[in-house]
């Protein structure tokens, strides 16, 4: 059996079901490298210690680990694998956003995908955006996965005059996610609920707070089965976004698995690659459009809920496990 050496930064959950098709295919020894710099050298020798049994070594995210990894792999011989896309391919200087606004931090990267043996970014949108800047030996798109039997509809549960988002609440989410669009959309409509759902990270959510309208709400940080409840009442799922790298593994896919009908911005071209003709799309930054796409949404929610969930079922993890388990025997 093939031996593989995972290392990650954080155990997102589309990380966490690409480690578990790892896990269920492969020997593996897993590395989760540390967020600051106390636990760098256990971290190192950990990799160190392992590399050497291992086959391969994938790395989710180009960031400092995947040098390390990528570095080591070229001096004990081994194969290794970048999965890739999002922040650390891109650079998006109106909203100061991505690696590749940084002059070292790019550098960085830049070596980091062209000496890795395969890179896999995770949609066509993140494969464009990396070819701006560096061209990797090999590359292979795969898009991610939504978990459509765990984010469905319930039957059960009543659907609410109930529109949501879904992210960390940070400030600079507040551009990037279009979130003041949102808030001015709430407060357009009144007589409609709205939600911000997400971790609390600083002080982005009190600054949003003060200007929220009494009908939206900042509940903060959810598990996974009260925000499961939350796509279940809600009728819209809204992606306001300026920049997103991928539409499938995160929220606005489970909110399409959940059956809600979508309104996604027209600027973030990642997200057409998942919506295509089955949701609504307005301008960045437009709330006029956005409350026009609210009222719309909300009369033919039962239409555009279902053809969203149509729309998702098929990028399920059996299909990732196969195109991984692919590229990676074919290295």
């Amino acid at each position: 059996m093939m031996r593989a050496l995972f290392i990650y930064q954080v155990l997102m959950p589309f990380v966490r079901r690409d480690l578990e098709i790892i896990k269920n295919n492969f020997e593996v020894k897993i590395v989760e490298w540390p967020k600051l710099t106390k636990g760098f050298f256990s971290a190192m020798l950990k990799i160190l210690k392992e590399i050497s049994y291992s086959d391969v070594i994938i790395c989710w995210f180009a960031s400092y680990h995947a040098l390390v990894a990528v570095f080591l792999a070229k001096i004990f011989k081994k194969k290794s694998i970048i999965i890739t896309g999002g922040y650390d391919v891109v650079c998006i200087p109106e909203i100061n956003y991505g690696v590749f606004c940084s002059p070292i931090k790019s550098r960085v990267v830049r070596w980091i995908l062209e000496n890795a043996n395969l890179v896999i970014p995770f949609s066509k949108y993140a494969e464009k955006q990396m070819l701006k800047w560096t061209k990797p030996k090999k590359i292979k798109t795969i898009n991610l996965v939504c978990e459509s039997d765990k984010f469905k509809p319930n039957d059960a549960v009543h659907r609410e005059n109930l529109v949501i988002t879904v992210c960390v609440v940070i400030k600079n989410n507040i551009p990037r996610k279009g979130l003041l669009t949102f808030v001015q959309a709430a407060e357009e409509l009144p007589s409609v609920k709205f939600a911000i759902i997400g971790p609390h990270v600083d002080s982005a959510a009190r600054e949003l707070k003060k200007i929220a309208p009494d009908n939206l709400e900042l509940p903060g940080f959810m598990s996974e089965p009260e925000l499961i409840k939350w796509y279940q009442r809600a009728k819209i799922y809204c992606q306001l976004s300026f920049e997103e790298g991928e539409g499938i593994g995160g929220a606005l896919g489970e909110g399409m698995a959940a059956g809600c009908a979508v309104i996604v911005s027209e600027k973030a071209e990642a997200l057409k690659e998942i919506v295509q003709d089955k949701g609504l799309y307005v301008p960045y930054g437009d709330k006029d459009a956005t409350v026009k796409a609210i009222i719309n949404a909300l009369e033919r929610f039962e239409l555009l809920g279902q053809k969203a969930r149509n729309q998702i079922l098929p990028f399920n993890s059996e299909r990732r496990k196969k195109e991984l388990m692919k590229a990676i025997n074919e290295l």
